[in-house]
């Protein structure tokens, strides 16, 4: 120590730690290059629609929206099936053969060959604009239910229909109806109204039935009714045509009743 200089009491200082500049050289890069991924994910899941669907305001360009992008998938469903198909014809096996020919004998019954002949149809709607505007009555009685168009399709296959469509989807044994809104959901894609339903059958027999169901007889009521007025409409046709069902045709959410053991 030299002359005239004094000791700190606490000790010599210590360096300041210099900051960790490496850390953020590595850790920036990083996180832009994760959140570019995210988007580029969110986009690929998302195949050019909005993914947050509240912010539809129109229901009507909803019901499009979703309409365009099942016809889509439905387009590519095709394609894959029809590539099955290609390759499953050049399988040359007895049992794979005998398989096919149980699979083509009940595909008709099942829905999938179509259908055409004689019949009718019967298009249901919603109560006019300036009545809905006007009436006093609650909504719930002028607009059209999944149970008015059930009971209507019910009525028909009651009356011998060999098919029946909607909207011009063929009704099979695992259709689901449903009210999604202002739309009704058939199949899963929504459609909004007029309902058109189409049944293939004797006319005679087919309108007798429909009219004289007693859950039909409660929608003509409404029908009738001047401050109701949903939309009713039946035709005999002498060509009704029915495409073959081209959906889905496993059950997604019901499960087989099994009898319970005794214990």
């Amino acid at each position: 120590m030299t002359p005239g200089s004094h000791a700190s009491p606490s000790g010599p200082e210590e360096p300041q730690p210099r900051p960790r500049r490496g850390l953020w050289r590595i850790g920036t890069p990083v996180v832009v290059l994760l959140s570019g991924c995210l988007f580029a994910v969110s986009a690929y899941n998302s195949e050019g629609t909005d993914l947050r669907p509240g912010r539809y305001t129109d229901l009507a360009a909803l019901v499009q929206t979703q309409a365009t992008q099942y016809d889509t998938l439905k387009g590519r469903l095709d394609r894959l099936n029809a590539e099955v198909e290609s390759l499953s014809a050049g399988v040359n096996d007895r049992t794979v053969n005998k398989l096919r020919r149980q699979i083509e004998t009940l595909e008709d019954p099942a829905g999938l060959e179509p259908r055409s002949g004689q019949g009718i149809t019967v298009t249901l709607s919603d109560a006019p604009e300036d009545v809905i505007n006007s009436t006093s009555r609650a909504l719930n009685l002028l607009v059209v239910h999944q149970q008015d168009i059930q009971a209507v399709v019910n009525a028909m296959w009651r009356g011998g229909a060999s098919a029946v469509t909607i909207q011009g989807q063929r009704v099979v044994s695992t259709t689901g109806i449903k009210c999604h809104g202002n739309a009704v959901l058939l199949q899963g894609v929504p459609y909004a109204q007029p309902y058109v339903i189409q049944a293939v059958g004797d006319p005679s027999t087919l309108s007798d039935t429909v009219l004289g169901d007693v859950d039909v007889d409660y929608y003509l009521q409404r029908a009738e009714l001047p401050d109701i007025s949903v939309g009713w409409d039946l035709e005999t046709e002498d060509a009704v045509a029915a495409p073959a069902y081209d959906g889905l045709l496993d059950l997604q959410h019901a499960e087989v009743l099994r009898k319970q053991e005794d214990s």
